[in-house]
C-alpha cells in the first residue's frame, strides 16, 4: 500500500496531525475551512492541483483581446488534446489555465460524459456559473411525493438560516419576488432589467399569471456590504470576464473569499499537489484516522490524520476517493454497507437554447456587461404533476442588443462601412434550460479493475445517460417557452437541442446520496456516513435528486451546516 511510505516522506504521525482535514478547496471545500479555522479547528485542506492566489495568479484579468495570440480562441491543436475540456463555454485562450488537460487525468467513459474538471487552489469556483437560486419545499420534497425518488432527511425550513449565513457573507444579488417556487434570501441590489426584458416580464405576467419572470439570483457585489469590504472585495464592475479570475472579488470565489478569511485565523494550511488516494479506516477505533495522498509531481506518498474528515472533491471525484477507500470493514468503499455509492449519479438537462428577434425598442440600449440573466422560475409539477413528464426546470432568459452588422453590402470596407457598425443592431431575445434529471440506479460511476490514472489510482468509468423523461422535459420548454415569447412579440423564433452529453451541465450530482435510511442511503441528514461517522461529504455527491435550480450555493449551506454539527459533536466528543 502507498502508506508504507508514511515514515519515509511525511516524519511521522504528530508532524501530520490536525484537528479536520478537507479534501478539495473549491466552492463547497472552502467553506468547510471557513468554518472550521473560525471554530478554531486546526485544519488541512489538500488540493489536487497548483495553488492559486486572488489577483496574482489571474494572468488574463486585464488583457484586451488584441493581447491574446490567438484573439481569445482556442487553436485546433487544443481541441484535439482537449476533447472534454473543450466542450466547455469558458475553454478558451482566457481561462484555459483554469481547466485541466485532458490526456493528464483519463478516465472512461462507458457512455459519453464530459467532466469538466479544474484541479487548482479554488477548484471550479474560479470559473462557475454564479447562479445561487434558493431550493424550495417543492424541491425537497418532489421526488418522494411524486414517487421518483427517495425522501431526503431534510426540508426547506433546516436550510434556510443556513443559505441567510452562506448569502451574508458571499454576496447574492437579487429581489425579494415572494415566490413559493423560489424562496427569498439576503439580498444585494439585482442588475436591473433593460427595457426589452421589462417587457417580457409585464408580457408573461399579463398572459400567464401563475408564471414569474424575475431577477435572477446571482453571487455578484452589486452593493458590498461591510463583511464583504473586510473580505477584501470589490463592487462587481460589469465587466463580464468572469472565468478569468476577478481582481476586484466582484464575484464569490474560494480564492477571494473563503479561503483567505479561513487563512486570517491562523489556523488554515493548504497543501498543493496532493492526489487522495483514499479515506484510512481504523477497524479498531471504527472511525476514519486520516486521509493517503500521493504527491502530484513527486508521486510519493503520505499520510495524514485528523479527527474529523470533510470530502469536497467535486462529485465524482468524491465518489472515486471513496469507492477507493476500502478495507476489510468496508470491502466496497468506505461507509458503503448500503451498496448504492456511485450508483444514482445525475445531473441537469442543459440541452435546449431558444432565440428570436423583437421589434421596436430602438431608441433605448444598455450599459455595461451586465453579467446575469433574468429568469423564469419554475412553473410545472410543483403542487401536483401537471404534465407528461417528472421534475420541473428554470428558464433563464434575457434580451441584447448586439453590434450593428453593417449595410450587408457585398462592399464591407471603407469609412461608410466603419461608420454604420458604430450604431447598435436589433434587438435579440434567448432562452436556456436548466431541467431536472432523475436518479436511476443504472446511472453510474465505478472504478476501473485495469486501467489506473499516472497516480496508481484506479481510474472512474462514467455510466450517465438521458432518458425519455429528458426529451419530453426539453420539448415542454421549447413549445412553452415559445409561446410566451410569441406572445411578447419576439418573431423569427428557433430554437436548438445540443444534444450534448451529460456531465457538460457541470452539475454532476449523487452517488453517495443524504438519506435517513442506511440500507438505501450513504449519509445522515448532517451529511455524515452513516457508517463512519467523522466522515462528512458536503459537494454534489450527497445530492438524493437535483432539483431544478442551480446547485452550488446549496453545497454550501449544507457545508457550513455541517462543519457547524461536526464541530458541536467534537466539543461533545462523540467524534
Amino acid at each position: 500500500m502507498p502508506g508504507d511510505t508514511l515514515h519515509i516522506n511525511s516524519g511521522g504521525v504528530q508532524k501530520n496531525t490536525y484537528d479536520a482535514i478537507v479534501i478539495g478547496s473549491g466552492i463547497s471545500g472552502g467553506w468547510a475551512a471557513k468554518e472550521l479555522c473560525e471554530h478554531g479547528l486546526k485544519t488541512l485542506v489538500l488540493e489536487r492541483g497548483r495553488d492559486v492566489k486572488h489577483i496574482k495568479d489571474y494572468p488574463t484579468a486585464n488583457l484586451a483581446p488584441w493581447e491574446f495570440k490567438h484573439r481569445m480562441s482556442i487553436t485546433e491543436k487544443d481541441k484535439k488534446e482537449n476533447p472534454v475540456a473543450s466542450h466547455c463555454y469558458a475553454f478558451e485562450e482566457t481561462a484555459m489555465h483554469f481547466f485541466v488537460k485532458d490526456k493528464e487525468h483519463p478516465y472512461i467513459q462507458e457512455k459519453p460524459f464530459d467532466w469538466i474538471r479544474g484541479y487548482q487552489v479554488g477548484g471550479k469556483s474560479l470559473t462557475w456559473g454564479r447562479c445561487t437560486q434558493r431550493w424550495s419545499d417543492f424541491e425537497f420534497t418532489g421526488p418522494q411525493r411524486f414517487n421518483y425518488g427517495w425522501d431526503w432527511p431534510i426540508r426547506y425550513a433546516d436550510v434556510a438560516p443556513w443559505y441567510s449565513h452562506v448569502e451574508k457573507f458571499i454576496g447574492i444579488c437579487g429581489n425579494k419576488d415572494g415566490l413559493e417556487a423560489m424562496p427569498d434570501g439576503e439580498f444585494l441590489p439585482p442588475f436591473e432589467l433593460n427595457c426589452v426584458e421589462q417587457h417580457l416580464k409585464e408580457s408573461i405576467a399579463k398572459n400567464y399569471p401563475d408564471r414569474h419572470m424575475v431577477h435572477a439570483r446571482w453571487a455578484h457585489l452589486t452593493q458590498p456590504n461591510q463583511i464583504h469590504i473586510d473580505q477584501g472585495r470589490g463592487k462587481c464592475q460589469a465587466r463580464n470576464l468572469c472565468t478569468r479570475g476577478c481582481p476586484f472579488g466582484g464575484y464569490f470565489s474560494s480564492n477571494s473569499s473563503t479561503l483567505p478569511w479561513a487563512e486570517k485565523t491562523g489556523n488554515l494550511t493548504i497543501r498543493p499537489f496532493s492526489v487522495v488516494h483514499s479515506i484510512i479506516y481504523d477497524e479498531q477505533k471504527q472511525k476514519a484516522t486520516g486521509v493517503r495522498i500521493i504527491d502530484t509531481n513527486t508521486k510519493q506518498a503520505t499520510e495524514y490524520f485528523a479527527k474529523i474528515i470533510f470530502v469536497n472533491g467535486s462529485a465524482l471525484n468524491s465518489n472515486l476517493i471513496l469507492l477507493n477507500s476500502t478495507s476489510n470493514r468496508f470491502p466496497n468503499g468506505l461507509g458503503n454497507d448500503s451498496g448504492v455509492l456511485g450508483k444514482y449519479i445525475c445531473h441537469h438537462n442543459y440541452r435546449g437554447w431558444l432565440g428570436g428577434t423583437i421589434d421596436g425598442f430602438d431608441d433605448t440600449y444598455f450599459y455595461g456587461r451586465n453579467p446575469t440573466d433574468a429568469i423564469i422560475a419554475n412553473y410545472r409539477n410543483l403542487h401536483k404533476i401537471d404534465t407528461d413528464f417528472l421534475g420541473g426546470y428554470t428558464t433563464y432568459c434575457g434580451a441584447h442588443r448586439e453590434r450593428n452588422n453593417g449595410d450587408n453590402s457585398a462592399q464591407q470596407i471603407g469609412a461608410a462601412y466603419k461608420e454604420s457598425i458604430t450604431e447598435p443592431g436589433p434587438w435579440t431575445v434567448y432562452a436556456y434550460i436548466q431541467g431536472e434529471t432523475i436518479p436511476k440506479e443504472k446511472n453510474h460511476v465505478r472504478l476501473s479493475d485495469t486501467e489506473k490514472d499516472p497516480w496508481g489510482i484506479p481510474q472512474l468509468i462514467t455510466s450517465v445517460e438521458y432518458d425519455d423523461n429528458d426529451d419530453k422535459l426539453l420539448n415542454d420548454f421549447f413549445v412553452q417557452t415559445e409561446q410566451m415569447f410569441t406572445k411578447a412579440g419576439v418573431k423569427n423564433i428557433v430554437h436548438s437541442d445540443s444534444k450534448q452529453a451529460p456531465g457538460l451541465d457541470i452539475h454532476e450530482m449523487g452517488g453517495c446520496r443524504m438519506g435517513n435510511d442506511p440500507k438505501t442511503s450513504m449519509l445522515d441528514k448532517w451529511n455524515a456516513l452513516h457508517h463512519c461517522k467523522n466522515v462528512f461529504v458536503t459537494d454534489g455527491a450527497c445530492m438524493a435528486s437535483t432539483g431544478n435550480q442551480s446547485p452550488s450555493i446549496l453545497y454550501m449551506t449544507l457545508t457550513a451546516r455541517a462543519a457547524n454539527y461536526a464541530v458541536d459533536q467534537l466539543k461533545k466528543q462523540n467524534l
